[in-house]
């Protein structure tokens, strides 16, 4: 095989250059550190690289959101805890008012005290996040969720929306909550109504209290409340007996018999509704009672209002009693709605500070695996530049050798 002197010159050229590329890039590898300088180095392992890498950054971004979550869970929390002190010294106010003792002049200071705390609750349920957002109006953070109307009763503006953030593969975390949820929706123990009707027995004095539902479960449970109602019937025989019938069945559900002193007030407890007999009855009286369904549902504020209205007017004793009793059943009402969402806030809390170590631990395999596939074995790669170094010396040695060599320096 015939080689021409051009040919000899290139081959050599590129095998200098060949092997010093060879030392380059090892060379380049040593300084960076990355065993993969190009997708052409280990298409493979670019591949899984970049899978790599773009679940880092999900990672990242649930790292984020998680902070955020905590952050925004963490303010509601103080926030009802605030609100919980409120209505632990509303509720103490509301048992101080019910004293019979005391004098218009001190029902009206405790009411005085009421409408600060009324108006201090107030501004906690519209309290404001870091963004500006109102903690409690739902998806609309930025509608102030609680208006004062101008009869002094509140209205809740906002929707029953919870905000979530994402912050694993298949978690979103609820990081609000709902005002009208937490501070609106909370059972009304007073949404029963009572007819008297005397119209068969005159001369009666007979009076029945404001009806309270203090015993949910039983209420509940009853037949007859709250769909139909009942009816209580005083015996036109003996006045101070009567017998509770169902609406309209005919069956007596119970019987009792008020005190002969008149200066007494009886009580009557049927299926979780207590309620108050007054004055002397003389005999065919009747009671209806029968649930009202649009006040099956109270906001705090508006039981605080009441209350503290109640309070302020020169009621008699009898309308005070019932609203102090009304007042304290829906506040405990309240408090346990509010108590029931502050154990769902550190439910959420825990999930977070789970959730941030599973997403570490997973961050930290994800990086360990970028590691394999993309650092370098130094060792390795040393003793493959020395070696690469030594190929393109001799190749060099060999260029400088074999070029030199022609005929005409052998005819000499």
């Amino acid at each position: 095989m015939r080689i021409s002197t051009i040919q000899t010159f290139n081959n050599g050229v590129q095998g200098i250059q060949r092997n010093y590329a060879n030392a380059t890039r090892t060379q380049e590898q040593i300084s960076t550190g990355n065993r993969i300088l190009t997708p052409a180095d280990d298409p493979v392992a670019s591949v899984r690289l970049l899978q790599l890498e773009q679940q880092q950054n999900v990672l990242t971004q649930y790292k984020d959101n998680l902070t955020a979550a905590k952050n925004s869970l963490s303010q509601e929390e103080v926030t009802l805890n605030s609100v919980n002190t409120v209505l632990q010294r509303v509720r103490e106010l509301a048992v101080q008012a019910g004293n019979g003792v005391l004098s218009t002049a001190d029902r009206q200071s405790i009411a005085a005290e009421l409408g600060e705390r009324e108006n201090e609750l107030f501004g906690l349920m519209n309290t404001r996040n870091a963004r500006g957002e109102y903690l409690f109006a739902g998806f609309q953070g930025k509608t102030q969720p609680f208006v004062r109307e101008g009869d002094g009763s509140y209205s809740y503006q906002g929707d029953e929306g919870q905000r979530k953030l994402q912050v694993a593969s298949s978690l979103d975390l609820a990081i609000s909550d709902s005002g009208k949820k937490i501070f609106q929706s909370v059972t009304n123990a007073g949404r029963l109504d009572a007819v008297l009707d005397a119209s068969l027995a005159p001369g009666s004095t007979l009076g029945v209290s404001a009806l309270l539902v203090q015993d949910e479960v039983a209420f509940s449970g009853s037949p007859v409340f709250p769909d139909t109602g009942v009816e209580i019937r005083f015996d036109p025989t003996d006045p101070h007996r009567y017998e509770v019938y169902g609406i309209p069945a005919a069956a007596v559900l119970a019987s009792g018999r008020m005190d002969a002193d008149v200066a007494t007030s009886d009580q009557l407890v049927f299926r979780g509704v207590a309620m108050q007999f007054d004055g002397v009855p003389v005999g065919g009286e009747s009671i209806q009672i029968t649930a009202d369904p649009t006040r099956q549902k109270q906001g705090i504020l508006d039981t605080i209002a009441n209350l503290r209205t109640s309070l302020e007017s020169p009621a008699a004793g009898s309308q005070v009693r019932d609203a102090v009793a009304v007042a304290l059943t829906n506040l405990d009402h309240g408090m346990s709605t509010v108590d029931s969402v502050r154990g769902e806030i550190g439910a959420r809390l825990n999930i977070i500070d789970s959730t941030q170590t599973d997403n570490e631990d997973v961050a930290l395999v994800n990086n360990s695996v970028q590691a394999d596939l993309r650092e370098l074995d130094y060792a390795e790669a040393l003793s493959r530049l020395s070696f690469q170094s030594i190929v393109l010396e001799a190749a060099q040695q060999s260029y400088v050798k074999i070029s030199s060599l022609n005929l005409f320096s052998q005819l000499r």
